[in-house]
């Protein structure tokens, strides 16, 4: 190993630090491998075809997939009056499906994994809903044997957040 690279621990330096130029050789390295896998293992017309195969239940919403990335996702729920609850808001187990549809895609866009399942999703509920589309921004945070990312709901023509959903995702053995 090069000298002037050393391993710090409990100190607030990275974990590999160029201690002569000052730059983070893991972090460099994995901006570099972001901008070498930025495809998706998995396009748009090939995963409506996972989802019409393998998962029809997930056409029940209506859900439109509107573009999928490597490690991210953005999905739609069109507006529909059987989504909505006492004072016209959509109702909360619509934001969960549309929520952990999104994550689906990013995952098996960051990943190539079809096979992957859900094994926690937490949503906080923000605001209420207005009338209209509701979009879904998933993006995965970390891969491996597990994955974990987030998605953030919005509103038709806003950015504020409706509600933010954390969620971590088994990745089986393909």
């Amino acid at each position: 190993m090069n000298q002037k690279f050393t391993q710090t621990r409990g100190d607030s330096l990275p974990t590999w630090y160029d201690r002569g130029s000052r730059t983070c050789l893991k972090a460099q390295n994995k901006d570099l491998m972001k901008t070498a896998t930025t495809a998706p293992l998995i396009d748009l017309a090939d995963f409506l075809l996972l989802l019409d195969t393998h998962h029809p239940f997930a056409k029940v919403l209506g859900i439109e997939i509107l573009e999928i990335g490597h490690g991210s996702a953005t999905l739609a729920l069109p507006p529909n009056p059987d989504f909505q609850r006492l004072g016209g808001i959509v109702a909360g187990p619509m934001l969960m499906g549309l929520a952990d549809l999104a994550m689906y895609a990013a995952v098996v866009g960051a990943t190539g994994n079809a096979e992957a399942v859900t094994a926690s999703l937490t949503i906080n509920f923000l605001r209420k809903s207005p009338p209209g589309t509701i979009y879904a921004h998933a993006r995965v945070l970390k891969t491996g044997r597990l994955c974990a990312g987030d998605v953030t709901l919005t509103g038709q023509g806003s950015q504020e957040p409706l509600a933010h959903s954390v969620s971590t995702w088994s990745l089986p053995k393909a």
